[in-house]
C-alpha cells in the first residue's frame, strides 16, 4: 500500500454565509433608538416642571411688552391694545434707561471681578493652611453662603448705619479718620459699593468651594517640574494652574455675570423698597416702571431686553465651552 493510499484527504469546511443585512441591522437600530430616547425620558419630568413654571410667565412677558397695558387694562376698564414695538422704542430712546444699563454693567463687572479675585485667593490659601484652619474657613464660608439674602442685607445695613454702624466706629479709631455720622448712602457710588460688597460676600463661598475642588485636579508633578525649571509662584500659577482651571473659571465667571446682573433683593431691601434714581439697576428699574409707575407694558419691555442681554452672555459662555472642548 502506497503512502498516497494511506493518507486521509483533508476536508475543506463549507463557506460561511453572511447573515442577511436586514436581520443584522434590525437589533442595532432598536438599541440605538432606545438609547437615544432614554435621556429624554429621564429629563421629561424636569422639562415638564420647567415648562409649567416658566412657560406662561415668559409668554405673558413677551405679550405685555407688545401691548399698551396699565391700570385701566389691569382693572378691566379697557382692553389691552397692541402697539407693536412702541414700548421698545420708548425704552431705547430714553436716556435714563441707558444710564441704568451702564450702571448695571459697571456694578456687575465690579461684583464679578471682586468675587473671582477673592474666591481664587481664598481657594489658593486653603491649599496652604493646616487642616483645622481649612475647616474653620469652610465653616465660615458655608455659614455666609447659607444665610438668607434678607438677613444678610439687614446685617450690612446695621454695619454701615450712619448713627450706630460698627464700621464707622472702627474706622474712626484710625489716626486722622472721622466717620462718625457718615452716611454711606448719601451718594450713588458709595451706596452701590456697599451693595457690591454685600453681593460679593454672598457669592464668594460658591466660588471658593468650586475652585478648591478644581485645584485638587492640578497635578503636583507639573507644579514641581515648573519650579525646577525656575518658575516662581506666579509662573506656576500662570502657566500650570490657570490653564487647567480654565473651564471652571469660564463657568464661574459666566454664572457670576448672570447672577450679578440679576441682583434685585439686595438693592431693593437696602434702600427700603424705594431705590433712588442713582441706585437703579435693570431689575429694580423694570420693577419701578411696572409697579410704581404702573406701566406694566414698559416694565415688561425692559425685562425682556434684560433677558436678551443675559442670553448674549450665555451664548458667549457656550462658545467658550465649545472651544475648550475642541482643544481637549
Amino acid at each position: 500500500m502506497s503512502a498516497a493510499d494511506t493518507t486521509t484527504p483533508a476536508k475543506v469546511p463549507p463557506p460561511r454565509q453572511a447573515p442577511p443585512p436586514a436581520a443584522a441591522d434590525r437589533p442595532r437600530r432598536n438599541r440605538t433608538s432606545g438609547g437615544a430616547a432614554t435621556p429624554w425620558l429621564l429629563l421629561a419630568p424636569c422639562l415638564l416642571i420647567l415648562a409649567l413654571v416658566m412657560a406662561y410667565p415668559l409668554v405673558r412677558l413677551v405679550t405685555l411688552s407688545f401691548q399698551k397695558f396699565g391700570q385701566p387694562q389691569l382693572w378691566g376698564f379697557q382692553g389691552a391694545e397692541w402697539v407693536g414695538f412702541s414700548n421698545f422704542t420708548k425704552v431705547l430712546s430714553d436716556d435714563e434707561f441707558w444710564s441704568v444699563v451702564v450702571r448695571t454693567i459697571v456694578f456687575a463687572a465690579g461684583c464679578v471681578i471682586l468675587t473671582m479675585v477673592i474666591g481664587m485667593a481664598l481657594a489658593l490659601l486653603q491649599q496652604r493652611v493646616s487642616g483645622w484652619v481649612k475647616t474653620l474657613i469652610n465653616i465660615a464660608l458655608v455659614a455666609s453662603w447659607g444665610m438668607p439674602v434678607i438677613v444678610a442685607t439687614t446685617v450690612f445695613k446695621w454695619l454701615f448705619d450712619s448713627d450706630y454702624g460698627i464700621l464707622n466706629a472702627l474706622l474712626s479709631k484710625l489716626p486722622g479718620v472721622e466717620l462718625i455720622g457718615h452716611n454711606w448712602f448719601a451718594s450713588g457710588p458709595q451706596g452701590l459699593a456697599v451693595i457690591m460688597l454685600l453681593v460679593v460676600w454672598g457669592a464668594v463661598p460658591f466660588v471658593v468651594i468650586t475652585l478648591s475642588a478644581g485645584l485638587t485636579q492640578v497635578p503636583k508633578e507639573m507644579e514641581e517640574a515648573a519650579r525646577l525649571d525656575g518658575a516662581g509662584a506666579w509662573g506656576v500659577f500662570r502657566y500650570v494652574t490657570l490653564p487647567i482651571l480654565k473651564p471652571v473659571l469660564v463657568m464661574l465667571t459666566t454664572l457670576s455675570v448672570i447672577w450679578d446682573m440679576g441682583v434685585f433683593p439686595q438693592v431693593f431691601v437696602m434702600r427700603g423698597g424705594h431705590p433712588e434714581a442713582e441706585f437703579q439697576i435693570l431689575n429694580t428699574y423694570s420693577y419701578d416702571r411696572a409697579f410704581v409707575v404702573n406701566d406694566y407694558a414698559q416694565g415688561s419691555a425692559i425685562a425682556l431686553i434684560t433677558v436678551l442681554l443675559l442670553l448674549g452672555v450665555v451664548a458667549v459662555y457656550m462658545r467658550q465651552m465649545l472651544k475648550i472642548g475642541e482643544v481637549e
